[in-house]
């Protein structure tokens, strides 16, 4: 297929369920998704490859999968920062905050912030217990937009598809997290998803990102 832009996104997350979602900053939600769901989510070394561009984002040939489960903490955390962009304070107000998240709503918030291929990979499938509540949201500046997520088939019927290419084109875009920072961008997403997650469900949840 063609290619527009320079960046792609890789999230390595290996799930045979077409009713996941893998979200970047822009998504052509037609033909492109449905394609998706027959060439990407693919019962191996799943990564998501998709163009970053000011146009329609189309997938493109996939970049190796990793696998690096070395790379994942001793023990469990909803936060896994391989790239040490977050401070220990602010990964224990994250980790806070996502408690609270799945304890009101059920939905399961994971972090991940890594630099591409430096990046546990598909460990944390089996690491977080990857299922239909499950956000995993990959902050990686690699990409460009470093606001990446990968959505379960049960919040994708909860939150609409907008709030995520919404939210990655305000807080992920280049110029935001070179000018505020990887951690304020990560900071920023993790506190526009936990209000929307809490809101009620309806045609205009999430209809706002603070």
């Amino acid at each position: 297929m063609a290619l527009r832009g320079a960046h792609s996104l890789a999230l390595a997350l290996d799930r045979p369920n077409a009713g996941r979602r893998c979200v970047a900053a822009r998504w052509n939600w037609g033909e492109a998704m449905e394609r998706a769901k027959r060439s990407v989510l693919l019962p191996a070394a799943l990564s998501l490859s998709v163009a970053l561009s000011s146009g329609p984002t189309l997938l493109q040939a996939r970049p190796e999968g990793v696998n690096k489960p070395e790379l994942l903490p001793r023990s469990y955390t909803p936060v896994i920062d391989v790239a040490g962009f977050l401070s220990e304070g602010q990964e224990g107000r994250i980790a806070q905050e996502i408690k609270e998240i799945e304890e009101l709503t059920g939905f399961k918030l994971r972090v991940l912030a890594q630099n591409y291929p430096n990046t546990p990979g598909l460990a944390i499938r089996e690491f977080w217990k990857v299922d239909d509540n499950t956000i995993v949201f990959v902050a990686d500046p690699s990409l460009g937009n470093i606001l990446n997520f990968n959505v379960g088939a049960s919040v994708d019927l909860n939150v609409p598809r907008s709030f995520w290419s919404r939210l990655a084109g305000q807080y992920g875009n280049v110029f935001y997290w070179r000018e505020k920072g990887e951690d304020a961008s990560i900071e920023a997403a993790v506190a526009a998803i936990s209000s929307c997650l809490r809101e009620p469900p309806g045609p205009r949840a999430c209809s706002t990102i603070n």
